[in-house]
């Protein structure tokens, strides 16, 4: 067990001893401590500090009579969902200990499934994934401080990278989570279609180009999309489901991976999950031509599918898997397309999500006849041998 394991399992420990509040949800464990404290995420960040000490003296109990001068309070990154704070404790044992605290972004309960999250967060934290779950509040949660840096989009091109990012991709998707196990996905895009085409927006401007959408048209893609993932028989797993850059961490005197954030973590579809980490090269900008190659995604695939011998992997295996996860890709643009309409209206976020829809539907038409052409001929190939 690492450092920041064992620091965390001493915090959780000591709140249990000190007959912390407890939450009685019952998607979360019952040691985890649970706070009805909310935090303002509109607030300038001198105010806001403040209120992140206040909130972990109410969760964790060894640290309540502790002065404020005990904590310092840092941003770790803001991305385009959530906020995240770094908070370092100086205990009065001397030992300084450091948590991460995640802000939900206003108005995400709108697209994710916060219970699916943190059903999710106990079985893959005990396998080892991500950060421990320490505490939960009204609009975030509290876990152990993971000390690696972020990837950026072109670190996960890297061979060696690549390769262990493949490696823990095939081990996430072995973890067993109680519960349903149907395939998430066309669920979760037909009821963001339905929000998504539903909207109205009261800057003028935004409304004009939103009209310009034809949902019917929108519809139709996924529906035909839809029946042609059908006729594949890859298996459904346990997916990230939003394997960005973002979403991977790196400790370099470790050499230690780490996958991280699992709010849209679902059964779904394994090509779905790889085809989606290869829209992902691309990074918030949407630049497509720093999409995989077939080399570099072959590599990617022979690390996943066979971690410890991977030029052992068939031909006819890779190949499955490389049109699986190609023809996954499209349904990846139009999710991500539908999820940017509903932030556009929804989020307060300096981002362009509205042009996003954009940048992700045109890619889906335009890499749509050579994905659908792809999966048709292997598919039909298949089928006859």
């Amino acid at each position: 067990m690492d450092v920041e394991a064992n620091k965390a399992k001493q915090i959780i420990n000591d709140n249990n001893n000190d007959c912390a509040k407890v939450n009685s949800n019952s998607t979360i464990d019952d040691s985890i401590p649970h706070s009805s404290l909310s935090v303002d995420t509109a607030l300038p960040f001198p105010l806001m500090s403040p209120r992140i000490i206040e909130l972990c003296k109410d969760l964790f109990r060894k640290w309540a009579k502790l002065d404020d001068s005990c904590f310092s309070v840092e941003t770790v990154s803001g991305g385009i969902t959530n906020l995240l704070l770094k908070v370092s404790v100086k205990e009065e044992s001397g030992d300084n200990v450091a948590v991460t605290v995640r802000l939900y972004g206003p108005n995400t309960e709108y697209v994710i499934d916060r219970e699916r999250e943190l059903q999710a967060i106990k079985y893959l934290s005990a396998a080892g994934f991500g950060a421990k779950l320490l505490g939960v509040f009204g609009n975030g949660m509290v876990q152990s401080f993971i000390n690696a840096c972020t990837l950026t989009p072109l670190d996960m091109r890297k061979p060696k990278l690549a390769a262990e990012i493949a490696k823990q991709l095939c081990r996430f998707h072995q973890v067993e989570i109680p519960g349903p196990k149907e395939p998430q996905l066309w669920v979760d895009m037909f009821k963001f279609f339905e929000k998504a085409s539903a909207l109205r927006f009261e800057d003028p401007d935004k409304q004009r180009i939103y009209e310009t959408i034809s949902f019917k048209e929108v519809h139709k893609e996924a529906t035909q999309l839809k029946e042609l993932t059908e006729l594949f028989s890859g298996p459904v797993v346990f997916a990230h489901n939003d394997l960005l850059s973002g979403n991977l961490m790196l400790n370099d005197e470790q050499d230690k991976l780490y996958i991280i954030d699992f709010e849209y973590g679902s059964y779904n579809y394994r090509g779905f999950d790889i085809g989606n980490h290869f829209n992902e090269y691309a990074g918030y900008e949407c630049d497509y031509s720093l999409y995989p190659s077939k080399e570099e995604q072959y590599h990617f695939l022979r690390h996943y599918l066979q971690p410890e011998k991977p030029y052992e992997v068939s031909e006819k295996d890779l190949e499955d898997l490389y049109v699986e996860a190609n023809t996954f890709r499209l349904a990846s643009h139009l999710i991500w397309a539908l999820w940017g309409l509903i932030q556009a209206r929804i989020s307060p976020i300096d981002f362009d999500y509205l042009g996003y829809f954009f940048w992700r539907y045109n890619e889906y038409k335009k890499q749509k006849e050579k994905c659908f052409s792809l999966a048709q001929s292997h598919l039909s190939g298949s089928r006859t041998v």
